[in-house]
């Protein structure tokens, strides 16, 4: 099985039953998730050598996380222990015309305040095929920036592959210190990932024709944003840009494009009734990953990935609980959602 490693934050998510508001409940729930936590979990599933990295603290709740990554077959031989807090997100679902909404309670959590030096990553990567990072790690501080630097510097040295799911947020950097950021650690990537508006946030590369607040997508001006995304960055093999139409809340279109540098490859589109949407993202980015590391040629390495983060949105929590044969059987056009017997 091929070696992948993933780097960044797992959090606890705290969530009210079914739709109900945070005003509404005396109780909720929690799991754990986090963009590059939910990639390994999904690449466990697949039957990959998946190793998560990040920093933890040694008290029980710091435990819990690393036996939610566990309990689906994730390794975790390489988490730092130490700190004081696990960062907190509190996520509502929204419903029809009302959005879900996340409240991030993250500030000075264990990997936020970690030493890059706490981090080997020649140990770490050592026989690795698969790095993979997001854009928000280094949004946490100039530390993690450094982090996210060194280890995409050692895979690449190392010749294992490197992705980076662009990921802007804006709650946690300006676009300024986005852009400083990115830039440094692009110069690692293999295959960048994107959404319809990480482009324009990031590297200030907005797709034509295109008004993602009304759910107006345009191909060709995605075209335009990935050929300006190579030019910028000549070392990405591939660009992926994910193309989300959102009618509501419950309610999206689903499709993505991949761009090899000659050739541009668009899936087909899902019409998708929404579970629940977070880490719908990240399971792209673990799907393509599967993909190319089994050698699908590009148009059979998107559909799968866009198959794969189709699924996810409808199980609810972080993480993907699909398998290989699941996403198989949609990428290959079983899409009724009749039941198995």
């Amino acid at each position: 099985m091929a070696k992948v490693v993933t780097f960044g934050e797992i959090m606890l998510r705290i969530q009210p039953a079914d739709y109900y508001r945070f005003v509404q409940v005396d109780s909720m729930t929690t799991t754990f998730g986090g963009g590059e936590a939910n990639v390994a979990v999904s690449l466990a599933n697949y039957g990959l050598d998946a190793y998560y990295v990040t920093k933890l603290p040694a008290h029980e709740i710091g435990q819990a996380a690393v036996n939610s990554l566990r309990r689906y077959g994730v390794h975790t031989d390489y988490i730092v222990r130490g700190g004081d807090r696990v960062g907190v997100y509190y996520n509502e679902r929204g419903a029809s015309q009302r959005a879900s909404k996340c409240i991030y309670d993250r500030a000075g959590s264990a990997i936020q305040t970690a030493n890059p030096e706490e981090f080997d990553w020649k140990a770490i990567l050592d026989g690795a095929a698969w790095f993979h990072i997001t854009g928000i790690t280094p949004a946490l501080g100039p530390n993690m920036v450094q982090a996210c630097i060194d280890g995409a510097r050692v895979a690449h040295e190392l010749g294992a592959k490197v992705s980076c799911d662009l990921n802007y947020r804006g709650k946690l950097w300006t676009r300024e210190q986005a852009r400083a950021a990115m830039a440094k650690i692009c110069a690692y990537v293999d295959v960048c990932i994107s959404n319809e508006d990480d482009a324009d946030d990031v590297f200030g590369i907005e797709a034509e024709s295109t008004d993602t607040a009304k759910g107006l997508l345009s191909n060709e001006g995605y075209k335009s944003v990935a050929r300006q995304l190579k030019a910028l960055f000549p070392n990405f093999e591939k660009v992926a840009i994910t193309l989300r139409s959102s009618f509501n809340a419950n309610r999206n279109d689903w499709q993505a494009m991949l761009y090899d540098g000659t050739d541009f490859c668009f899936s087909k589109k899902y019409e998708l009734w929404i579970v629940d949407r977070v880490g719908g993202g990240d399971s792209f980015s673990a799907g393509l990953i599967y993909a190319m590391l089994n050698g699908m040629d590009t148009q059979s390495a998107l559909d799968w990935a866009v198959a794969a983060s189709a699924l996810k949105h409808s199980v609810i929590g972080d993480y993907n609980m699909v398998s290989a044969d699941e996403v198989s059987k949609l990428a290959g056009g079983d899409g009724s959602g009749r039941i198995q017997r």
